[in-house]
């Protein structure tokens, strides 16, 4: 009888490092499931992600739409206490990364996964913030990190091995040439990050806004809207110009996030 191979829960996001490192981890003779979570990302293609992990050689996808959780009690939270990085940052992909992790946890032990794998890079804080996360749920799950993987290191040192990788094997790429930047978006956020950006006599260019409109392209006649609080939760929103309610706290998230990118409000 063939021995079983060892099952392992991949955060998967469909991008070229997480698919060469499904299909990387499946030659090393894991069975892999891929997760994506849902946590708000702007036009994402949740049945292209599942489609693609297959593809890559995972048994599954499963994707979880977390959004509701994530503003209850993850940004929610974060807004009542006020935790704003050095008066700017809104810590967007730090406060994310817990309500992902739990869901890896929960996912992991319903496929009876007894590894978890991300492509968080070795240098970065994301590394951190999973493995800690996942640890102090599951004291005992083992984690994979191929890009501390003396072996997965010496085979990709650039995206030009990677891009071989995916012809070598098959993997669909995305045609599109990639940004000079890095970008990480959920609901409450899109941050950007390295590349041209470490020039502080470059601006940002207007393609990277996904959530506002320029001011100068904003419309000249504003809205009124007021948002009431329950407890510095708010609990109903209504746009006085239109007659729009919402209480749903999700919706009134997106709605927010919605009337202010429409007016230009939101750059940081």
């Amino acid at each position: 009888m063939a021995e079983s191979k060892p099952k392992l829960l991949l955060a998967y996001s469909g991008g070229l490092d997480t698919s060469v490192i499904l299909k990387w981890l499946s030659e090393k003779g894991f069975d892999v499931v891929a997760f994506c979570a849902n946590v708000g990302q702007h036009e994402e293609d949740f049945a292209a992600v599942k489609a693609k992990a297959v593809s890559c050689g995972a048994l599954k996808c499963v994707v979880t739409d977390l959004r509701k959780e994530f503003v209850d009690d993850y940004v929610f939270e974060a807004i009542k206490c006020n935790a704003i990085y050095e008066g700017r940052y809104l810590l967007g992909t730090s406060i994310a990364r817990p309500c992902i992790a739990k869901e890896m946890i929960r996912i992991a032990n319903e496929e009876g996964c007894t590894y978890i794998g991300h492509g968080a890079t070795g240098k970065g804080n994301d590394q951190v913030r999973f493995e800690m996360c996942c640890q102090a749920l599951s004291p005992t799950i083992q984690c994979v990190a191929p890009w501390r993987d003396a072996e997965f290191i010496e085979s990709f040192k650039g995206r030009s091995d990677l891009l071989a990788y995916c012809e070598k094997h098959s993997i669909p790429v995305d045609a599109k040439p990639k940004s000079n930047y890095s970008i990480d978006e959920n609901l409450f956020h899109t941050s950007y990050e390295s590349g041209i950006l470490e020039d502080a006599m470059v601006g940002p260019e207007e393609s990277m806004f996904k959530m506002t409109v320029s001011p100068q392209r904003a419309p000249e006649q504003g809205e009124i809207v007021q948002i009431e609080f329950a407890k510095g939760l708010p609990v109903k929103l209504t746009n006085k110009s239109d007659g729009t309610e919402i209480t749903d706290t999700l919706e009134l998230f997106l709605y927010c996030n919605k009337i202010a990118g429409k007016h230009g409000v939101g750059r940081i």
